[in-house]
Formats: structure tokens, sequence, C-alpha cells
């Protein structure tokens, strides 16, 4: 199962767009916020594939969630943008949030910084900035096992 995550697109409408074209084959789409409004506009590419958005610091009105639990492929995934979590500081925040929830993955953004770590066995993900760096990123999950990938939008 292939997992299209997406964040900090800030007014960047075209890249997210571009972004979500370049992986028709991701069965699950989620933003990380800060660029709610861009995500509204990409609906209409979203298909029938499992679709999954929290609000970001810079998300004023917007009505998704803080965070979000999800489950793929019978992993469970804590979705937020991080700011909460005070991601520019340290992963503790994080990594308390996904025990809380017993998450083997972390999603978050905020940071603007493309980043894959795994810690006591658990993986953290930050797609990076569509803005900033136009990435975004990809989570396959196999049998084999788990797979965070740092994309680049060409």
């Amino acid at each position: 199962m292939r997992i299209l995550v997406l964040s900090d697109s800030h007014g960047d409408y075209w890249t997210m767009e571009k972004a979500i074209k370049a992986q028709p084959t991701a069965e699950i789409i989620v933003f990380l916020g800060d660029g709610y409004a861009d995500f509204e506009k990409c609906k209409h590419l979203f298909g029938d594939r499992e679709i999954y958005a929290v609000t970001g610091n810079n998300d004023f009105h917007c009505q998704y969630p803080r965070n979000e639990v999800i489950e793929a492929n019978g992993v469970k995934i804590y979705a937020t943008h991080g700011h909460l979590e005070y991601v520019k500081s340290h992963s503790a925040g994080l990594l308390s949030a996904m025990r809380r929830n017993d998450c083997k993955i972390g999603l978050y953004g905020h940071t603007h910084v493309q980043k894959s770590d795994y810690v006591n066995g658990l993986y953290l993900f930050n797609p990076g900035s569509l803005r900033d760096k136009n990435q975004y990123g990809v989570i396959d999950i196999t049998e084999q096992g788990i797979i965070c990938i740092g994309m680049q939008v060409k």
C-alpha cells in the first residue's frame, strides 16, 4: 500500500497538484497542514482514495482536526502538523503522542525540512515543504516492512 504525504503548501496549489498527479497508485492521501485552501482546491484529483487532513498553525478558520490516527494495512499512523508537539525543538512530543495512540508511524510537517527517522521501532517522517522545496513524501507499507521516501516534484 502506498500513502502520499503532503505538507506546507502555503498557497502553492500547483506543486500540490503535480505531487498528487505524480502518485496515481497512492491509495491514501494525507495532508499535514498549512495550506488547507490548496488541499481543498485539489479535491477533484482525489478520486476514490482515502483522504486525511490536519490543521496547521497557519490554517486559520480551518475545520480539520489537530491530529488524526489512521490505520493503513494494519499499521497505525499518527498525523499532525507538529507545532503542538514542538517538533522544531525535539521529537519527544511526537513520540509521546505516537505511544499514547499505539502508532508505529508519526507524520509531521511544520519544519519545512524533509526528514525520516527510526527511533526505538517507530518511524518519524516529515515530507518537507511543497512550497519551499517542491517536496513531498510517500510511504510504502508492504509485507516486507515500512519504507518512508522523500520525493521532489520535478
